[in-house]
């Protein structure tokens, strides 16, 4: 009985996470969240590891023509310097640039984020932070395409997805208000912001591969982790499509409310 518990709780847990990482709500926040209240103790440290893994394969297979064209493009332009392929090649080079912020302070402060910021009263807190950055973007309508961006740009918007390694400040959320109040259209800003998510979920996923083979429970979690992929990868892949959906559309504000709501529900009864 206790393994199908188990077995149960860790799908819930991997469709929960897969849902609320593509959308401004913060992932690492709702699961803090489904800890404390529901009292769903996550055993292993390599959990995070394979969630974050599931909704990097829904990413690739979502953006795979972006990527494709991009690798293909910038080669092109390494090799022959064709002036079409320059776009492309400077899009590579800014999300490169993007990424460092978020990997230096990860690599050096990361433990002190998870010791010290990672905790409901917190994840109430930065909630209501993403809801209000949010907000104030909602009715942005910008008109930087990929070939107008800078390295300002992606600096900025690097250092918003380091911000967002704070429980309840969500990453994309804080990409893409970046990307929108620097002036990027929301597709740009919506393709930018989950390119952007590629190398850091990727070296993250390499970072902390040795925790999942020193995972002393590995091997009896091995069928409800493999359960909980499967369902973050799914859940991911849909949750992702259904807000490039609110993105056309120009609905952030519903996200906002959201984290307004959510945020001092946390605060009143944790």
């Amino acid at each position: 009985m206790e393994n199908f518990y188990d077995l149960i709780k860790y799908i819930f847990l991997g469709l929960f996470q897969g849902i609320t990482e593509p959308i401004p709500v913060s992932s690492s926040g709702h699961l803090e969240i489904a800890e404390h209240f529901f009292k769903l103790k996550i055993e292993g440290m390599s959990f995070a590891l394979l969630m974050n893994s599931a909704s990097l394969f829904a990413v690739l297979l979502i953006y795979r023509a972006d990527i494709i064209r991009l690798i293909v493009n910038g080669i092109a332009y390494l090799k022959s310097k064709d002036p079409e392929a320059k776009s492309d090649f400077m899009f590579i080079i800014y999300l490169i640039v993007g990424t460092i912020p978020a990997g230096v302070i990860g690599v050096l402060f990361g433990d002190f984020i998870e010791e010290q910021l990672a905790d409901i009263k917190t994840v109430g807190i930065t909630l209501i932070v993403t809801g209000l950055a949010l907000w104030l973007i909602r009715n942005m309508r910008g008109r930087k395409n990929d070939g107008d961006l800078s390295f300002k740009d992606a600096i900025i918007v690097g250092l918003a997805q380091a911000v967002a390694l704070i429980p309840g400040i969500s990453r994309s959320g804080a990409t893409i208000v970046a990307a929108m109040s620097l002036g990027m259209k929301q597709e740009t800003a919506l393709r930018y912001s989950f390119l952007l998510y590629i190398p850091v979920s990727f070296g993250g996923m390499v970072l902390g591969f040795s925790d999942l083979l020193n995972d002393e429970r590995i091997g009896e979690l091995a069928l409800p982790y493999i359960f909980a992929f499967i369902a973050s990868l799914i859940a991911s892949y849909f949750s992702l499509k259904w807000f490039m959906n609110i993105m056309a559309r120009g609905n952030l504000k519903y996200f906002a409310i959201y984290c307004f709501i959510v945020g001092p529900l946390v605060l009143i009864f944790s």
